[in-house]
């Protein structure tokens, strides 16, 4: 029974380590998706901006068609 209760008693320092191991690890993995999180969230801004530019240069150029073909 003494084994027993060595044995038990020698395996929970290591199992307590796989513990905090596994939590740094999904520390670690958390921190890694928010990071892409916002890079994802920068990406798409920056694609709204540039079509929302393209947008008005388009609607700048419909202007310019417009008021030349008045002109003539």
């Amino acid at each position: 029974m003494k084994r027993i209760i060595i044995g038990v008693a020698l395996l929970m320092p290591i199992l307590a380590g796989c513990g905090v191991d596994t939590a740094s690890t999904a520390a670690t993995v958390a921190a890694m998706k928010a990071k892409e999180i916002k890079q994802g969230q920068e990406t798409k801004e920056q694609i709204v901006k540039q079509f929302d530019e393209a947008n008005r240069l388009a609607e700048q150029r419909l202007k310019d068609a417009e008021g030349s073909s008045h002109v003539r």
